[in-house]
């Protein structure tokens, strides 16, 4: 990297961590980003966390649904499938597809929840509505273990959500 990238970037997370400071959601989710990936900044999974939840607490989306990949994966904090999936909900019900794609896949496979098949297939007509990827190969082969009752309603759920 140049000299003047490195300048750059770091005019960069000076920029967010201002705004991130004044309670800037977009900017402490971003901020997180930048500690979780080591970007212009030392690599600090609990500092992650610590943006991520300020921005989540306040209710922004992309910021729940980082928290809830941070405690499913353990990253700077301990690994809390209940913690993941209560962030993922939160994240999911305002329409965020990747959380409701993920909370199909833990519905599906039963990760940290009961295993629900009507669950699962629900969460994935929901992520593909709002542009999740791969939901209708997911969805084709769920269909296969399913009731025509259970996807008829999974689709009612979606509809009614």
């Amino acid at each position: 990297m140049s000299k003047s990238e490195q300048t750059s970037q770091q005019e960069y997370v000076n920029k967010c961590k201002k705004a991130a400071s004044k309670g800037n959601v977009v900017a402490q989710n971003t901020l997180g980003f930048l500690y979780l990936n080591g970007q212009g900044i030392a690599q600090d999974y609990k500092e992650a966390v610590k943006w991520f939840r300020n921005a989540a607490d306040k209710g922004y989306n992309e910021a729940q649904y980082n928290l809830a990949i941070m405690y499913k994966l353990g990253q700077g904090v301990e690994q809390n499938h209940p913690e993941s999936i209560k962030w993922m909900q939160l994240a999911a019900n305002q329409g965020h597809a990747e959380a409701q794609y993920n909370l199909g896949n833990m519905y599906y496979q039963g990760l940290a929840v009961m295993q629900d098949y009507e669950m699962a297939y629900m969460w994935w007509i929901l992520a593909e509505e709002n542009g999740a990827k791969d939901t209708e190969h997911n969805k084709s082969e769920l269909a296969k273990k399913m009731t025509a009752s259970q996807i008829n309603n999974a689709e009612l759920s979606a509809r009614e959500w």
